[in-house]
Protein backbone atom coordinates (compact mmCIF):
# COMPACT_ATOMS: atom_id res chain seq x y z
CA UNK A 1 0.00 0.00 0.00
CA UNK A 2 1.41 3.54 -0.08
CA UNK A 3 2.18 5.97 1.93
CA UNK A 4 -0.47 8.51 0.52
CA UNK A 5 -3.43 5.26 1.13
CA UNK A 6 -1.83 4.59 4.73
CA UNK A 7 -2.15 8.03 5.31
CA UNK A 8 -5.54 8.53 4.34
CA UNK A 9 -6.57 4.86 6.47
CA UNK A 10 -4.83 6.69 9.60
CA UNK A 11 -6.69 10.13 8.85
CA UNK A 12 -10.13 7.57 8.51
CA UNK A 13 -9.46 6.08 11.94
CA UNK A 14 -8.96 9.28 13.35
CA UNK A 15 -11.98 11.14 12.38
CA UNK A 16 -13.96 7.93 13.45
CA UNK A 17 -12.46 8.82 17.15
CA UNK A 18 -11.82 12.02 17.30
CA UNK A 19 -13.89 15.39 17.39
CA UNK A 20 -14.37 16.40 14.24
CA UNK A 21 -14.16 20.06 12.70
CA UNK A 22 -16.95 21.41 11.21
CA UNK A 23 -18.05 23.91 8.73
CA UNK A 24 -22.05 24.62 8.82
CA UNK A 25 -23.33 27.23 6.31
CA UNK A 26 -26.44 28.42 6.77
CA UNK A 27 -28.15 31.37 5.28
CA UNK A 28 -30.86 31.54 8.64
CA UNK A 29 -29.79 31.27 12.38
CA UNK A 30 -31.49 32.79 15.22
CA UNK A 31 -32.38 35.26 16.17
CA UNK A 32 -34.42 35.09 13.14
CA UNK A 33 -37.71 33.17 13.53
CA UNK A 34 -38.33 30.39 11.64
CA UNK A 35 -38.53 26.67 12.10
CA UNK A 36 -35.28 26.36 9.90
CA UNK A 37 -33.48 28.43 11.97
CA UNK A 38 -33.98 27.02 15.35
CA UNK A 39 -33.55 23.36 14.14
CA UNK A 40 -29.98 24.22 12.80
CA UNK A 41 -29.14 25.92 16.20
CA UNK A 42 -30.44 23.23 18.28
CA UNK A 43 -28.03 21.00 15.74
CA UNK A 44 -25.19 23.18 16.32
CA UNK A 45 -25.43 23.97 20.31
CA UNK A 46 -25.72 19.75 20.00
CA UNK A 47 -22.79 19.10 17.92
CA UNK A 48 -21.35 21.53 20.62
CA UNK A 49 -22.57 20.05 22.83
CA UNK A 50 -20.99 16.33 21.81
CA UNK A 51 -16.91 17.58 21.74
CA UNK A 52 -16.60 18.85 17.70
CA UNK A 53 -15.63 21.88 16.80
CA UNK A 54 -18.16 24.19 14.97
CA UNK A 55 -17.29 26.92 11.88
CA UNK A 56 -20.66 29.10 11.45
CA UNK A 57 -20.71 31.04 8.00
CA UNK A 58 -24.10 33.18 7.63
CA UNK A 59 -25.12 36.45 6.30
CA UNK A 60 -25.12 39.58 8.98
CA UNK A 61 -28.63 40.28 9.99
CA UNK A 62 -27.84 43.56 11.11
CA UNK A 63 -25.51 46.55 10.77
CA UNK A 64 -23.90 46.43 14.30
CA UNK A 65 -23.87 42.59 14.56
CA UNK A 66 -20.70 41.29 16.33
CA UNK A 67 -19.39 37.44 15.25
CA UNK A 68 -19.44 34.91 18.46
CA UNK A 69 -16.38 32.91 19.09
CA UNK A 70 -16.12 30.47 22.06
CA UNK A 71 -14.81 27.15 22.97
CA UNK A 72 -15.01 24.78 19.85
CA UNK A 73 -16.98 27.62 18.48
CA UNK A 74 -16.07 30.58 15.61
CA UNK A 75 -18.78 32.49 13.49
CA UNK A 76 -18.36 34.08 10.24
CA UNK A 77 -20.84 36.82 9.33
CA UNK A 78 -20.95 37.85 5.95
CA UNK A 79 -23.37 40.26 3.89
CA UNK A 80 -26.77 39.67 3.01
CA UNK A 81 -29.41 41.21 1.85
CA UNK A 82 -33.66 41.47 3.21
CA UNK A 83 -35.46 38.69 1.22
CA UNK A 84 -38.46 40.10 -0.65
CA UNK A 85 -41.90 40.24 0.91
CA UNK A 86 -39.75 39.39 4.32
CA UNK A 87 -37.28 41.88 5.31
CA UNK A 88 -36.54 40.54 8.88
CA UNK A 89 -35.12 37.82 7.02
CA UNK A 90 -31.70 38.02 5.28
CA UNK A 91 -30.64 36.11 1.76
CA UNK A 92 -26.57 35.38 1.75
CA UNK A 93 -24.77 36.87 -1.19
CA UNK A 94 -22.36 35.07 -3.58
CA UNK A 95 -19.03 34.38 -1.25
CA UNK A 96 -17.05 31.85 -2.77
CA UNK A 97 -13.42 33.28 -2.93
CA UNK A 98 -13.95 34.02 1.23
CA UNK A 99 -14.92 30.92 1.87
CA UNK A 100 -11.84 29.40 -0.64
CA UNK A 101 -9.45 31.45 1.37
CA UNK A 102 -10.94 31.03 4.85
CA UNK A 103 -11.23 27.13 4.17
CA UNK A 104 -7.61 27.22 2.90
CA UNK A 105 -6.59 28.70 6.48
CA UNK A 106 -8.97 26.95 8.88
CA UNK A 107 -9.76 23.55 6.91
CA UNK A 108 -12.83 21.86 8.05
CA UNK A 109 -12.93 18.14 8.25
CA UNK A 110 -16.50 18.41 6.58
CA UNK A 111 -18.67 21.41 5.14
CA UNK A 112 -22.47 20.91 5.67
CA UNK A 113 -24.57 23.16 4.12
CA UNK A 114 -28.42 23.74 5.13
CA UNK A 115 -29.98 25.91 2.98
CA UNK A 116 -29.73 26.34 -0.91
CA UNK A 117 -29.49 30.06 -1.38
CA UNK A 118 -26.49 31.89 -2.97
CA UNK A 119 -24.49 31.81 0.20
CA UNK A 120 -24.85 28.00 0.41
CA UNK A 121 -23.88 27.69 -3.85
CA UNK A 122 -20.82 29.21 -2.86
CA UNK A 123 -20.38 26.80 -0.30
CA UNK A 124 -21.10 24.11 -2.55
CA UNK A 125 -18.15 25.65 -5.05
CA UNK A 126 -15.70 26.29 -2.27
CA UNK A 127 -16.06 22.71 -0.75
CA UNK A 128 -14.83 20.78 -4.17
CA UNK A 129 -12.66 23.13 -5.19
CA UNK A 130 -10.83 22.38 -2.05
CA UNK A 131 -12.00 18.91 -2.07
CA UNK A 132 -13.72 18.81 0.96
CA UNK A 133 -16.45 16.58 1.94
CA UNK A 134 -19.63 17.71 1.70
CA UNK A 135 -23.26 17.31 2.99
CA UNK A 136 -26.31 19.36 2.78
CA UNK A 137 -29.57 19.59 4.51
CA UNK A 138 -32.86 19.75 2.52
CA UNK A 139 -35.49 21.75 4.77
CA UNK A 140 -37.91 24.38 2.95
CA UNK A 141 -39.78 23.11 -0.10
CA UNK A 142 -39.18 25.99 -2.44
CA UNK A 143 -40.66 24.13 -5.43
CA UNK A 144 -44.21 23.99 -3.17
CA UNK A 145 -43.96 27.43 -2.33
CA UNK A 146 -43.57 28.56 -6.26
CA UNK A 147 -47.02 27.74 -6.92
CA UNK A 148 -47.96 30.00 -4.17
CA UNK A 149 -46.67 32.93 -5.60
CA UNK A 150 -47.61 32.46 -8.99
CA UNK A 151 -44.70 31.69 -10.15
CA UNK A 152 -45.62 28.13 -10.89
CA UNK A 153 -43.64 28.04 -14.14
CA UNK A 154 -40.75 27.93 -11.86
CA UNK A 155 -41.48 24.52 -9.86
CA UNK A 156 -39.34 22.74 -12.74
CA UNK A 157 -36.29 24.57 -12.65
CA UNK A 158 -36.19 25.28 -9.15
CA UNK A 159 -36.39 20.94 -8.96
CA UNK A 160 -33.35 21.45 -11.06
CA UNK A 161 -31.25 23.90 -9.52
CA UNK A 162 -31.83 21.31 -5.67
CA UNK A 163 -31.33 18.28 -7.51
CA UNK A 164 -28.58 19.54 -9.25
CA UNK A 165 -27.24 21.09 -5.66
CA UNK A 166 -27.97 18.05 -3.54
CA UNK A 167 -26.28 15.47 -5.96
CA UNK A 168 -22.94 17.07 -5.25
CA UNK A 169 -22.64 16.33 -1.78
CA UNK A 170 -22.42 12.55 0.30
CA UNK A 171 -25.72 12.90 2.00
CA UNK A 172 -28.59 15.14 1.66
CA UNK A 173 -30.51 14.92 5.12
CA UNK A 174 -34.33 15.62 4.91
CA UNK A 175 -36.95 15.00 8.53
CA UNK A 176 -39.48 12.70 6.55
CA UNK A 177 -39.94 9.04 5.07
CA UNK A 178 -42.14 10.97 2.62
CA UNK A 179 -39.63 13.55 2.00
CA UNK A 180 -37.33 11.24 1.47
CA UNK A 181 -39.01 8.85 -1.17
CA UNK A 182 -40.42 11.92 -2.92
CA UNK A 183 -36.89 13.63 -3.37
CA UNK A 184 -35.55 9.81 -4.66
CA UNK A 185 -38.28 9.54 -7.10
CA UNK A 186 -37.04 12.97 -8.51
CA UNK A 187 -33.78 11.85 -9.12
CA UNK A 188 -31.94 13.13 -6.46
CA UNK A 189 -29.30 10.32 -4.54
CA UNK A 190 -28.03 9.80 -1.07
CA UNK A 191 -31.10 11.08 0.52
CA UNK A 192 -30.92 10.01 4.20
CA UNK A 193 -33.83 10.82 7.28
CA UNK A 194 -33.07 12.78 10.03
CA UNK A 195 -36.34 13.63 12.34
CA UNK A 196 -36.17 16.56 14.76
CA UNK A 197 -36.49 16.54 17.90
CA UNK A 198 -38.56 18.94 20.42
CA UNK A 199 -37.53 20.27 23.98
CA UNK A 200 -40.25 18.64 26.02
CA UNK A 201 -38.71 20.90 29.21
CA UNK A 202 -39.36 23.97 26.85
CA UNK A 203 -42.38 23.14 25.60
CA UNK A 204 -44.94 21.54 28.56
CA UNK A 205 -48.27 22.33 29.87
CA UNK A 206 -46.59 23.75 33.14
CA UNK A 207 -46.21 27.23 30.90
CA UNK A 208 -50.40 27.42 30.60
CA UNK A 209 -51.40 31.20 32.14
CA UNK A 210 -54.51 32.38 32.80
CA UNK A 211 -53.53 35.69 32.65
CA UNK A 212 -52.28 35.61 29.02
CA UNK A 213 -55.45 33.74 28.48
CA UNK A 214 -57.34 36.83 30.01
CA UNK A 215 -55.19 39.19 27.76
CA UNK A 216 -56.98 37.32 24.10
CA UNK A 217 -60.46 37.75 26.12
CA UNK A 218 -60.88 34.12 27.33
CA UNK A 219 -62.20 32.65 30.53
CA UNK A 220 -61.56 29.59 32.09
CA UNK A 221 -64.08 27.59 29.88
CA UNK A 222 -63.49 29.36 26.51
CA UNK A 223 -61.76 27.55 23.96
CA UNK A 224 -58.99 29.21 22.27
CA UNK A 225 -57.71 28.20 18.98
CA UNK A 226 -54.03 28.63 17.79
CA UNK A 227 -52.16 28.91 14.69
CA UNK A 228 -48.73 29.31 15.25
CA UNK A 229 -46.11 30.08 11.54
CA UNK A 230 -45.35 32.36 9.16
CA UNK A 231 -48.63 34.31 7.83
CA UNK A 232 -48.30 33.60 4.22
CA UNK A 233 -50.25 32.69 1.51
CA UNK A 234 -48.18 29.40 1.44
CA UNK A 235 -49.55 28.50 5.20
CA UNK A 236 -53.00 27.99 3.45
CA UNK A 237 -54.99 30.33 6.15
CA UNK A 238 -58.09 30.44 4.33
CA UNK A 239 -58.44 26.68 5.18
CA UNK A 240 -57.73 28.16 9.03
CA UNK A 241 -60.64 30.54 9.00
CA UNK A 242 -62.94 28.68 7.36
CA UNK A 243 -62.19 26.00 10.11
CA UNK A 244 -62.72 28.40 12.54
CA UNK A 245 -65.79 29.18 11.05
CA UNK A 246 -67.21 25.65 11.77
CA UNK A 247 -65.82 26.00 15.35
CA UNK A 248 -67.72 29.04 15.86
CA UNK A 249 -70.86 27.36 14.78
CA UNK A 250 -70.46 24.92 17.58
CA UNK A 251 -68.87 27.24 20.69
CA UNK A 252 -69.59 30.94 19.97
CA UNK A 253 -67.40 32.05 22.35
CA UNK A 254 -64.51 30.84 20.62
CA UNK A 255 -61.16 32.79 20.46
CA UNK A 256 -58.49 32.93 17.46
CA UNK A 257 -55.09 33.03 18.34
CA UNK A 258 -52.52 33.93 15.35
CA UNK A 259 -48.81 33.65 17.18
CA UNK A 260 -46.32 35.02 14.10
CA UNK A 261 -45.77 37.60 11.86
CA UNK A 262 -45.84 37.91 7.56
CA UNK A 263 -47.42 39.66 4.34
CA UNK A 264 -50.67 38.19 5.21
CA UNK A 265 -50.99 39.82 8.48
CA UNK A 266 -53.26 42.65 7.87
CA UNK A 267 -55.16 40.76 5.68
CA UNK A 268 -55.84 38.48 8.16
CA UNK A 269 -57.01 41.20 10.51
CA UNK A 270 -59.41 42.78 7.89
CA UNK A 271 -60.93 39.19 7.59
CA UNK A 272 -61.16 38.48 11.08
CA UNK A 273 -61.18 41.47 13.49
CA UNK A 274 -61.83 39.70 16.84
CA UNK A 275 -58.43 37.56 16.66
CA UNK A 276 -55.56 38.30 18.79
CA UNK A 277 -52.43 38.71 16.52
CA UNK A 278 -50.03 37.93 19.15
CA UNK A 279 -46.72 38.77 16.19
CA UNK A 280 -43.42 37.14 16.81
CA UNK A 281 -42.82 34.80 19.90
CA UNK A 282 -39.65 32.98 21.13
CA UNK A 283 -38.21 31.60 24.21
CA UNK A 284 -40.73 30.82 27.02
CA UNK A 285 -42.76 33.52 25.76
CA UNK A 286 -43.65 31.25 22.91
CA UNK A 287 -43.98 28.44 25.11
CA UNK A 288 -46.91 30.07 27.10
CA UNK A 289 -48.49 31.02 24.31
CA UNK A 290 -48.75 27.37 22.76
CA UNK A 291 -49.76 25.93 26.32
CA UNK A 292 -52.18 28.93 27.20
CA UNK A 293 -54.19 27.89 23.82
CA UNK A 294 -56.60 24.54 23.75
CA UNK A 295 -56.34 23.52 20.22
CA UNK A 296 -53.89 23.96 17.46
CA UNK A 297 -54.99 24.34 13.68
CA UNK A 298 -52.19 23.48 11.18
CA UNK A 299 -53.84 23.70 7.66
CA UNK A 300 -50.21 24.60 5.86
CA UNK A 301 -49.81 22.07 2.62
CA UNK A 302 -46.31 23.24 2.21
CA UNK A 303 -43.90 22.08 4.97
CA UNK A 304 -41.01 20.13 4.80
CA UNK A 305 -41.73 19.06 8.70
CA UNK A 306 -43.18 21.27 10.76
CA UNK A 307 -41.79 22.04 14.25
CA UNK A 308 -45.26 23.31 15.45
CA UNK A 309 -46.89 20.41 15.23
CA UNK A 310 -43.89 18.44 18.10
CA UNK A 311 -43.85 21.72 19.86
CA UNK A 312 -47.59 21.67 19.98
CA UNK A 313 -47.94 18.29 21.21
CA UNK A 314 -44.90 18.55 23.61
CA UNK A 315 -46.99 21.47 25.05
CA UNK A 316 -50.90 19.02 25.76
CA UNK A 317 -52.13 21.02 22.93
CA UNK A 318 -54.15 18.66 20.98
CA UNK A 319 -53.05 19.10 16.20
CA UNK A 320 -54.99 18.90 13.85
CA UNK A 321 -53.12 18.80 10.31
CA UNK A 322 -52.68 17.54 7.18
CA UNK A 323 -51.53 13.71 6.92
CA UNK A 324 -48.28 14.51 5.73
CA UNK A 325 -44.99 15.82 7.20
CA UNK A 326 -44.17 15.95 10.43
CA UNK A 327 -48.31 15.08 11.40
CA UNK A 328 -48.00 12.42 9.59
CA UNK A 329 -45.07 10.38 11.55
CA UNK A 330 -46.43 11.91 15.03
CA UNK A 331 -49.65 12.00 14.95
CA UNK A 332 -52.54 8.80 15.92
CA UNK A 333 -55.40 10.00 14.48
CA UNK A 334 -58.43 10.50 16.83
CA UNK A 335 -55.77 9.04 19.88
CA UNK A 336 -53.08 11.96 20.47
CA UNK A 337 -54.37 14.40 17.51
CA UNK A 338 -56.09 14.62 14.48
CA UNK A 339 -55.21 13.91 10.44
CA UNK A 340 -57.20 15.46 7.61
CA UNK A 341 -56.32 14.08 4.03
CA UNK A 342 -53.92 16.07 2.71
CA UNK A 343 -55.33 19.23 0.96
CA UNK A 344 -59.04 18.06 1.63
CA UNK A 345 -60.25 21.62 2.63
CA UNK A 346 -63.88 20.26 3.79
CA UNK A 347 -62.16 17.25 5.69
CA UNK A 348 -59.96 19.65 7.69
CA UNK A 349 -63.00 21.56 8.70
CA UNK A 350 -65.24 18.57 9.60
CA UNK A 351 -62.41 17.58 11.90
CA UNK A 352 -61.76 20.99 13.39
CA UNK A 353 -65.72 21.31 14.17
CA UNK A 354 -65.46 17.87 15.83
CA UNK A 355 -62.80 18.31 17.96
CA UNK A 356 -64.09 21.50 18.96
CA UNK A 357 -67.08 20.47 20.28
CA UNK A 358 -66.00 17.72 23.28
CA UNK A 359 -63.89 19.16 25.59
CA UNK A 360 -63.24 16.55 27.51
CA UNK A 361 -62.30 14.42 24.09
CA UNK A 362 -59.84 17.50 23.34
CA UNK A 363 -57.93 17.86 26.91
CA UNK A 364 -57.45 13.97 27.16
CA UNK A 365 -55.53 13.87 23.27
CA UNK A 366 -53.76 16.77 24.63
CA UNK A 367 -52.59 14.54 27.80
CA UNK A 368 -51.23 11.67 24.68
CA UNK A 369 -49.84 14.11 22.51
CA UNK A 370 -47.27 15.49 25.28
CA UNK A 371 -47.01 11.53 26.78
CA UNK A 372 -45.62 10.78 23.13
CA UNK A 373 -43.76 13.82 22.90
CA UNK A 374 -41.05 12.01 25.58
CA UNK A 375 -39.45 10.17 23.39
CA UNK A 376 -38.29 12.63 20.59
CA UNK A 377 -35.71 14.68 22.28
CA UNK A 378 -33.61 16.38 20.22
CA UNK A 379 -29.66 13.89 21.57
CA UNK A 380 -31.33 10.75 19.38
CA UNK A 381 -31.24 13.48 16.39
CA UNK A 382 -28.35 15.41 16.80
CA UNK A 383 -26.56 11.40 17.22
CA UNK A 384 -28.34 10.62 14.10
CA UNK A 385 -26.49 13.84 12.47
CA UNK A 386 -23.19 12.75 13.96
CA UNK A 387 -23.26 9.68 12.47
CA UNK A 388 -24.21 10.66 8.88
CA UNK A 389 -21.16 13.18 9.48
CA UNK A 390 -19.34 10.53 10.46
CA UNK A 391 -19.89 8.12 7.38
CA UNK A 392 -19.82 10.58 5.23
CA UNK A 393 -15.84 11.19 6.05
CA UNK A 394 -15.67 7.20 5.77
CA UNK A 395 -16.39 7.10 2.27
CA UNK A 396 -13.49 6.43 0.04
CA UNK A 397 -11.96 9.22 -1.36
CA UNK A 398 -11.01 9.27 -5.34
CA UNK A 399 -6.89 9.70 -5.53
CA UNK A 400 -7.00 13.54 -5.62
CA UNK A 401 -9.00 13.56 -3.01
CA UNK A 402 -6.86 11.49 -0.91
CA UNK A 403 -4.05 13.83 -1.63
CA UNK A 404 -5.39 16.83 -1.12
CA UNK A 405 -7.04 15.46 2.53
CA UNK A 406 -3.66 14.02 3.45
CA UNK A 407 -1.46 16.85 2.65
CA UNK A 408 -4.12 19.21 4.53
CA UNK A 409 -4.19 17.08 7.70
CA UNK A 410 -0.44 18.30 8.17
CA UNK A 411 -0.64 21.29 7.76
CA UNK A 412 -3.96 22.52 9.03
CA UNK A 413 -3.26 24.77 11.84
CA UNK A 414 -6.05 23.86 15.18
CA UNK A 415 -9.70 25.73 15.50
CA UNK A 416 -10.30 28.57 16.17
Amino acid sequence: MSNIAADVVVDELQAARRALRIAVVTETYPPEVNGVSLTIARVVEGLRDRGHDLQLIRPRQQADDQADSGERFHEMLLRGLPIPRYPHLKMGLPAKPTLTKLWSLRRPDIVHIATEGPLGWSALQAAHKLKLPLTSDFRTNFDAYSRHYGVGWLRKPIMAYLRKFHNRTLATMVPTEDLCAKLVASGFRHVQVVGRGVDTDRFSPIHRSQALRESWGAGPQTLVVACVGRLAPEKNLGCLLQAFAAIRACRADSRLLLVGDGPSRRELQAACPDASFAGLRSGLDLSAHYASADLLLFPSTTETFGNVTPEAMASALPVLAYDYAAAAQLIRSGDNGMLAPYDQTESFIARAATMACDPAGLAAMGQRARESMHAQGWDRIIGQVEDLLRQALAQPLAPALASAVVAASATTPAWP
